[in-house]
């Protein structure tokens, strides 16, 4: 099977409360499932939203039946495969794609500085082209509207590839304080160090920071010696390191 088979048989088969987000640009359902143990704090993770990234789809879906076991507070909403359009792609045309069904690079794509990254095309692209306007998409939307409806404490992007983390995005001093301290806790449990993501505009996480005034992270995974796509046999050990993500997050909240 294939990694969006997979996710199908995984959203079949979880007990738990799922849904969809939202559909994407041919049409697909996007699911998500959550695991709820207390009301408060709400985590988001999404992942895969660059099509040739969907290892990390893999990370979700075992991270989502972990909590379900270990977790002690919180609840967690995963939404294992955002651009299921570009996945397609990634796995059966282009491997090394990013973008969506219409070319349109979906962490480029959010209301957050849209535009002003050092690496944003504006025609049509494989990956990096900003789209028509902010929201453009509809996947990029389905997110948006999902986010807000949650309404996060907190929100975790997974890709790939370079075992990093990045937490910034033009904070006041004492969101800065408090992203700082939590970063610095997930980097602890996970041996990623922190980094600066330079000039770099219109991602989810940048929009949650600026927008909604919450802790956003987002994690690269893979080592940097590996090639995309990431196959499915790195997954458990991205996982290990990436076990404890949540129940770090969740304490600190």
């Amino acid at each position: 099977m294939d990694v969006l088979e997979e996710l199908n048989v995984f959203y079949r088969g979880y007990e738990g409360e799922k849904g969809f987000i939202g559909c994407t640009e041919n049409g697909a359902l996007i699911p998500y499932v959550a695991v709820c143990k207390t009301a408060r704090p709400v985590v988001l993770l999404q992942y895969a939203i660059h099509a040739r990234e969907y290892i990390t789809t893999y990370i979700g879906m075992m991270q989502a039946a972990h909590f379900a076991k270990i977790g002690a507070r919180g609840t967690a909403y995963f939404i294992p495969a955002v651009n299921i359009d570009g996945i397609a792609e990634a796995l059966y045309g282009d491997k090394t794609y990013k973008a969506n069904a219409r070319r349109v690079d979906l962490n480029v794509n959010f209301d957050a500085r849209w535009g002003g990254g050092e690496k944003n095309v504006r025609e049509k692209s494989a990956e990096n082209y900003i789209g028509e306007f902010p929201f453009s998409e509809s996947e990029t939307r389905s997110l948006r509207d999902f986010t807000l409806s949650v309404k996060p404490d907190m929100t975790v992007s997974y890709h790939s590839k370079g075992e990093e983390i990045y937490w910034e995005f033009f904070q006041g001093q004492k969101a800065r304080e408090r992203d700082f301290h939590i970063a610095q806790a997930v980097s602890a449990a996970t041996g990623y160090p922190l980094k600066s993501a330079g000039v770099s505009c219109g991602g989810d996480k940048d929009w949650c920071i600026e927008k909604l005034g919450i802790p956003a992270l987002t994690l690269e995974v893979g080592s940097d010696n590996l090639t995309h796509p990431i196959g499915k046999e790195f997954a458990e050990e991205i996982f290990i390191k990436n076990r404890d993500v949540l129940k770090v997050i969740t304490e600190i909240l």
